[in-house]
């Protein structure tokens, strides 16, 4: 099920997050696996604002999760993380198509993010599911900031790319997107 995180699930996010990241070690990527998640007061203003999406198991318990934002007029996604224990089930998909639905409630074109282009569980991932690498100069200001701060903090030792994918057509007069 998903759902919009509640505040006391903040730290379960948190966790999602560094068991997820576990697996760039399996291609040299020790820096990212050790980078500290958000903190919970920087996860509490996605969850303030309604951008922080659960996917909860069966016990209602989080077991992935992905945060979004608008940005330059389009709907920014700024984390997927899905816990190890339920890799590779599509809840990462499922996630990213709710995200698309609250984008076309909010009116907006684009779902956006960056990635490291090569990671196969990252951007050839995000490319199976829609997205394109968009070339430099077809960034928004917004994106092109999120890649600079992502440089300054050393991501760019692998390369980085921003994404698209394009938001399907309003659904009909009428219809209502929830995440609550």
């Amino acid at each position: 099920m998903i759902r919009a995180a509640r505040a006391d699930e903040l730290e379960r996010l948190r966790r999602i997050e560094f068991a997820a990241g576990e697996i760039f070690r399996s291609c040299g990527m020790d820096a990212i696996a050790d980078d500290e998640p958000l903190t919970v007061t920087e996860l509490a203003l996605y969850q303030a604002r309604g951008g922080a999406l659960v996917f909860a198991d069966a016990s209602d318990v989080p077991v992935a999760y992905l945060l979004i934002e608008p940005l330059d007029g389009n709907a920014h996604v700024q984390q997927l993380s899905v816990h190890p224990s339920h890799a590779r089930q599509g809840l990462g998909s499922e996630l990213l198509d709710v995200a698309e639905k609250w984008a076309q409630a909010e009116g907006l074109e684009w779902l956006t993010l960056t990635t490291f282009r090569d990671v196969p569980w990252n951007g050839p991932y995000y490319r199976r599911l829609g997205f394109e690498e968009l070339d430099p100069a077809m960034l928004d200001d917004g994106l092109r900031g999120i890649l600079e701060c992502e440089a300054l903090l050393g991501l760019s030792r692998w390369p980085r790319i921003g994404m698209r994918r394009r938001v399907e057509p309003h659904p009909v007069e009428g219809d209502s997107v929830s995440l609550y």
